[in-house]
């Protein structure tokens, strides 16, 4: 594997580099920053902000706090700053950083692979009780975001997490962000390869190591042996599939470079097959290749899926093979199509070993954290030690009997999780929004929930698998190109030319099947009060008009504007 490429120190001399700065890529020996990102991450690594936490900030307060600790390295250990309450989305984008920041945090908790023991929730429900005024997210990366959190506070609650075997440790930042994983792994009947060993060897080599955390943007990673395809593997920066190879047996495909935001791009298959022992030294060679040639000039270019643009798949393999794995890859097949609609393993299934996983729907990943400490409590009474969060924002419990599934389900079914949701319940998905995102222009949560409840109520027959994705801003966080409905946050005018939330709407996307990015119909825009009407309005139109099994994102392609409006 290639050396890292040392930064120079103002000790050492610097190596002359040519007055074209380029892109910033190291490999092309431009280490000046050109950004204060990269000043900041130069002038200290993020990981060591966590000294400076437990030893200055968390006894002195917030007001102590270095700019770009706060704005920038606090984010190697999970934690933002969240929006004040009353700045209203229309001034996200001409306020300054410091009149965004509340005194408060976001701080995300990190879960690998999405596996959780009913111990470890219990906590993470017990931090939110006592530290986060009861607020906990499940997101579509598998994690758990809690809110409210104070600096003074954050020693005591990593001390409560560590106990148990949990980490903030770059959960954000430009670093190895989670690593998503099939939530059920190991113990489904179908799976072709369980990937957990990966996933384990990849923390212990990676998550932490100062020679990654410094990339040019965060990097987001899925591996999954499902064929379900089951944790949106098109749109991560590197992603290892489950495949059966024809003469090796059972392996992984290896895509790079997708992603989603403001410019969404579908990972590429690298048309290699990665045996399980092997992942671990492809992905690092896949994330030094991003450490050492990312583009590091613009922030809006630093991600892994512009330099794979470039270069194109053949020239990235190429370069991963010479330079960093010193040996070829063996040649691989695609991953299969699903068969299932729904890949978030919602429902009663059997296991492996006969016993069964019951998989359940939170409105749109919002719990909070008694009703945490209530489910690790019902999954330890009904013999299991284990649960899973999914990339759906949903929860698995694991390792259930068969004589403890009807009650489990019952006691599930109690606390408004639904282990038999209706679509849209089980379909729909939000960001955290203008409630505590600083990025945000809309509120999202409490919109999504309206949604849910109004559709169950006008459409309670319409059974078709349907994902309505909610994003309170342009990042995508909630991958809304990548829906059924995506509904994009804005600020418009209603009829009375009143200036209010509202929503760009995409039509048509989908992972999976077919993957691809949804249809942007000219001028489609919905208040946020008008949502439900226009949902109803669409979804009924679909109904009328689509031939036997279509799908939605299949009609939506070939439906004319004015069905789609």
């Amino acid at each position: 594997m290639a050396a890292t490429p040392e930064q120079p120190s103002p000790a050492t001399p610097r190596r002359k580099v040519s007055r074209h700065r380029g892109e910033g890529q190291w490999a092309r020996g431009h280490f000046t920053p050109l950004n204060g990102n990269e000043q900041f991450k130069k002038d200290d690594d993020g990981l060591n902000v966590r000294t400076r936490i437990e030893t200055i900030y968390s006894k002195a307060g917030f007001d102590s706090i270095d700019p770009n600790d706060l704005r920038g390295r606090m984010r190697w250990w999970g934690l933002y700053t969240q929006r004040r309450p009353g700045i209203d989305g229309g001034k996200t984008a001409i306020l300054e950083p410091e009149e965004l920041d509340d005194e408060y945090f976001m701080l995300r908790v990190r879960i690998d692979g999405g596996r959780l023991t009913t111990e470890q929730l219990r906590v993470i429900g017990e931090i939110s009780q006592e530290f986060a005024r009861g607020t906990a997210d499940i997101t579509d990366r598998q994690n758990v975001q809690y809110h409210w959190i104070r600096i003074e506070d954050v020693p005591e609650i990593w001390r409560r997490l560590e106990a148990v075997g949990l980490s903030t440790t770059e959960a954000c930042g430009d670093t190895p962000r989670v690593i998503l994983g099939s939530p059920v792994a190991g113990v489904a009947e179908d799976e072709i390869i369980d990937g957990t060993p990966a996933i384990d060897e990849i923390q212990r080599r990676i998550i932490g190591n100062p020679d990654f955390s410094n990339l040019p943007r965060k990097f987001k990673t899925a591996i999954s042996g499902s064929p379900s395809l089951d944790v949106a593997h098109e749109i991560n920066d590197i992603a290892f599939v489950g495949v059966n190879h024809p003469e090796h047996g059972p392996g992984f495909d290896l895509w790079v470079g997708g992603g989603l935001s403001t410019n969404p791009k579908i990972g590429q298959r690298l048309a290699a097959w990665v045996p399980l022992d092997e992942v671990p030294d492809v992905y690092t060679g896949v994330i030094s290749i991003f450490r050492d040639y990312g583009y590091r000039r613009l922030r809006t270019r630093a991600r892994l899926k512009f330099l794979l643009a470039d270069w194109g798949a053949e020239k990235f393999r190429r370069i991963l093979e010479d330079e960093y794995l010193e040996r070829k890859l063996i040649d691989g097949p695609a991953p299969e199509q699903p068969l299932q609609r729904w890949r978030d393993h919602v429902g009663v299934h059997r296991q492996r070993d006969g016993r069964f996983y019951v998989g359940f729907a939170p409105r749109v990943g919002r719990v909070d954290g008694v009703k945490l400490t209530e489910i690790a409590a019902l999954a330890a009474a009904h013999g299991s030690g284990r649960l899973r969060t999914t990339a759906e924002q949903k929860m698995i419990v694991l390792d259930v009997a068969e004589d403890q599934v009807d009650s489990l389900v019952a006691g599930l079914e109690a606390l408004d999780l639904r282990v038999k949701p209706s679509p849209f319940r089980r379909g729909t998905m939000a960001c955290t929004g203008i409630e505590f995102c600083k990025l945000a222009i809309v509120e999202t949560k409490e919109r999504g929930a309206t949604l849910i409840d109004e559709l169950e109520r006008r459409i309670p027959d319409f059974d078709e698998p349907i994902t309505i994705n909610i994003n309170g801003c342009p990042n995508a966080c909630a991958r809304i190109q990548t829906a059924d409905i995506g509904l994009k946050g804005q600020l418009m005018l209603d009829e009375a030319g009143n200036q209010v939330e509202g929503f760009q709407v995409h039509l048509g996307g989908a992972l999976g099947l077919e993957a691809g990015f949804g249809r942007k119909v000219r001028g489609l825009k919905v208040t946020s009060t008008e949502l439900p009407d226009y949902v109803e309005r669409v979804l009924g139109r679909f109904a009328k008009e689509r031939e036997d099994g279509e799908r939605f994102a299949t009609w939506v392609a070939r439906a004319d504007e004015e069905a789609l409006s």
